[in-house]
């Protein structure tokens, strides 16, 4: 069941018990309270920059999943909600260039179709009818067409053989290529049987489109594409430009490594793209690189080539060109000026952008904000002079409970490097005290955390520290937002190097005076388990570590993972070229030292990291008698996507960790 966003704090405070009696008197949130939260995301501004277009995600237990759904904003009004899809997801909004349809991406089928409706209200209707799915689209700049993109359907080749033969796939040989399609707007058609059909401008034959973008004139697309859509094929990526009358592809820029998310000028002569610069064995932590090109073609050149961060979000505008960068631990909305192309910040450090979309003249955006006492909320702001308005109030389901008290602590790490984290305390916190500790390491390795509340993943880290703990969340080397040379810190490090952040981050806290070390633990998913599965195998100074889809030995993973280059870019080497680094980077390389009792938690078809690494922690641990508990959750990949599953992982953790540093067996929801 869903509530409207400002019911929903004063329900959720009814709904259930805090994980213990002491933090009952805190009123601390349930597990299930958290993980029903709602977020909101995917904003879309409309071309008047009067309103916006937002999806928002909310919690169905009774189904087990968790249901996006498209609302809209104005200044002065309560926002409303547009779309009701049972069963399904809503996503993806976006504006006809008139302002007068909304189109938005749902599965209210077998399959994910382009539909439309009134911002006025009524009925959406589905428009395509696409065999595979539509995947992206966007309006022509005269709103008479749109582009869309699908999957090749299935062969009747491929149908006859698993007809005889059943269903079987040799690795990375079979893949059905995505096309661009092209359908007229005709507004008296929907939801009619005569509407128009859809005509396909690509063949499939030699790549796949992973994105477009209509000129402004609508004459053109540019296309970024691949060889096929196979993820290891992202360096492969060119673009090309189609013209749309005679539908001839006239190649724009090939070079190696991934070339892609073309953005047209506003008088239509020039294309920006993201490069990794011919790179393709180092890209995964270098700079991309923001290229220039004219759309007759030409030599390429960098621009803002001295900005020392990933850009992401570009929008050219008639205002400029802006997009969304991390600086350490805040995220901002900066301006190319096109005439120098200088960059200079448009926002300020008040609120961290999320994903920003801009009015049609550029004078307007519309995104999500977050800071540190609040989850995202949607803003609309002029651009020259930044004055963000809330047209959301999503942040207030967060009113009635005790806030974690967190900030930005630094230290130095074992070579001398700056490392900061984010370090969560209790509302009373008493600097004279000792308090248990426990380290959360994000996944990535380029993910980072910042100071906002502890509101999701499978880590109850609310409840702890209104339980009395200390948390702390490292941005350890490699971590986005510290710039390129802070992300290469773990190459041929990983594991080694990490270790030394976490424990000096530790022993920083230590030599405050405010950590009980002989209740300290450590977890983390992805990246972050790894870092823990590591920190499980080398040192003795935790009294738990919870291990969440991580990496055990690079060999086994890099044999298995859907993304091969990692490993080989970040070891700078395959196991056959170099078996030492493999080996002094693997936590089963120590696993004869391995005391720490140990967590494992890891989806049961897991493809970024294969569940073999899971296995074989868990048998390595139980050989040299260090108790340990591996917990598959059935069915999921890499994350934990439903939420019944996210809050058993949230309890083991909880039960896992209130064993080994309290020493007692606290139920996470007791009776009243």
């Amino acid at each position: 069941m869903r509530f409207p966003l400002r019911m929903l704090a004063g329900l959720l405070l009814i709904s259930g018990q805090a994980p213990t009696l002491s933090a009952q008197a805190r009123n601390t949130p349930t597990f299930e309270q958290i993980l029903s939260l709602q977020r909101v995301g995917g904003v879309a501004l409309s071309p008047d920059g009067r309103q916006v277009a937002y999806a928002v995600t909310s919690t169905e237990w009774k189904e087990n999943r968790y249901d996006t759904e498209i609302w809209l904003a104005r200044p002065g009004s309560a926002p409303v909600q547009l779309t009701r899809t049972a069963k399904g997801n809503s996503t993806s909004p976006q504006w006809s260039p008139d302002g007068s349809w909304l189109g938005f991406l749902a599965d209210r089928g077998d399959k994910q179709q382009l539909h439309v409706l009134s911002p006025l209200g009524g009925e959406a209707v589905a428009i395509t009818a696409s065999e595979t799915g539509v995947q992206n689209f966007e309006w022509s700049p005269d709103g008479k067409w749109i582009g869309y993109t699908a999957a090749t359907p299935e062969s009747k080749e491929m149908k006859e053989r698993k007809e005889k033969y059943g269903d079987f796939a040799p690795e990375d040989e079979e893949w059905n290529q995505v096309e661009l399609w092209l359908m007229a707007v005709d507004p008296e058609s929907w939801g009619s049987s005569t509407r128009p059909k859809p005509t396909r401008l690509t063949d499939g034959a030699n790549y796949t489109v992973s994105s477009f973008a209509w000129s402004p004139d609508g004459a053109r697309i540019a296309l970024g594409h691949q060889r096929d859509p196979l993820i290891n094929s992202g360096s492969s990526a060119d673009i090309s430009v189609l013209t749309i009358t005679d539908k001839t592809v006239r190649p724009l820029v090939r070079a190696p490594g991934s070339d892609q998310g073309p953005v047209w000028s506003p008088d239509g002569q020039w294309l920006l793209y993201r490069s990794a610069g011919g790179d393709t064995t180092s890209n995964y932590y270098r700079n991309g690189q923001l290229m220039r090109i004219a759309a007759s073609g030409g030599t390429s050149t960098q621009v803002a080539a001295s900005f020392d961060e990933q850009i992401g979000g570009l929008s050219w505008t008639p205002s400029g060109i802006y997009f969304v960068a991390w600086q350490k631990t805040e995220r901002m909305l900066f301006r190319i000026d096109p005439g120098n192309w200088a960059v200079r910040p448009v926002s300020n450090t008040t609120l961290r952008i999320g994903g920003a979309s801009f009015s049609t003249d550029g004078r307007t955006v519309g995104f999500t904000g977050t800071t540190n006492s609040t989850t995202s909320d949607v803003y609309l702001s002029p651009v020259e002079r930044w004055a963000p308005q809330a047209l959301t109030t999503t942040s207030e389901q967060l009113a009635a409970w005790s806030m974690p008290a967190s900030e930005v602590v630094s230290w130095k790490s074992q070579d001398g490097a700056t490392i900061e984290g984010v370090l969560y305390q209790p509302a009373d916190f008493d600097p004279s005290r000792k308090y248990p500790l426990l380290v959360v390491i994000h996944g990535g390795p380029t993910g980072i955390d910042v100071p906002q509340p502890p509101a999701g993943g499978v880590y109850p880290i609310w409840q702890w520290v209104n339980r009395g703990a200390l948390v702390l969340r490292p941005n350890y080397r490699g971590s986005a937002g510290y710039g390129e040379a802070f992300r290469k810190l773990n190459v041929k490090n990983l594991g080694v190097g990490d270790m030394w952040d976490v424990m000096s981050g530790v022993d920083h806290l230590v030599g405050r005076g405010i950590v009980d070390t002989t209740r300290m633990g450590s977890m983390g998913w992805s990246q972050g388990g790894y870092i823990s599965a590591f920190l499980t195998t080398n040192t003795d100074r935790f009294k738990a570590i919870s291990v969440g889809a991580g990496i055990s030995n690079w060999v086994t993973y890099y044999v298995a993972t859907d993304i091969h280059p990692f490993t080989r870019q970040y070891l700078e080497a395959t196991p056959w070229d170099d078996p030492e680094i493999y080996r002094k980077t693997s936590g089963m390389t120590n696993i004869l030292h391995a005391k720490t009792p140990t967590l494992i938690q890891h989806g049961e078809f897991d493809r970024r990291v294969p569940i073999q690494n899971a296995y074989e922690l868990y048998q390595g641990l139980q050989d040299v008698g260090v108790p340990t508990r591996l917990v598959v959750y059935k069915g999921f990949g890499h994350g934990i996507t439903k939420p019944k599953e996210a809050l058993a992982a949230t309890t083991h953790n909880w039960e896992w960790f209130d064993r080994y540093l309290w020493g007692t067996t606290t139920p996470a929801t007791p009776e009243p």
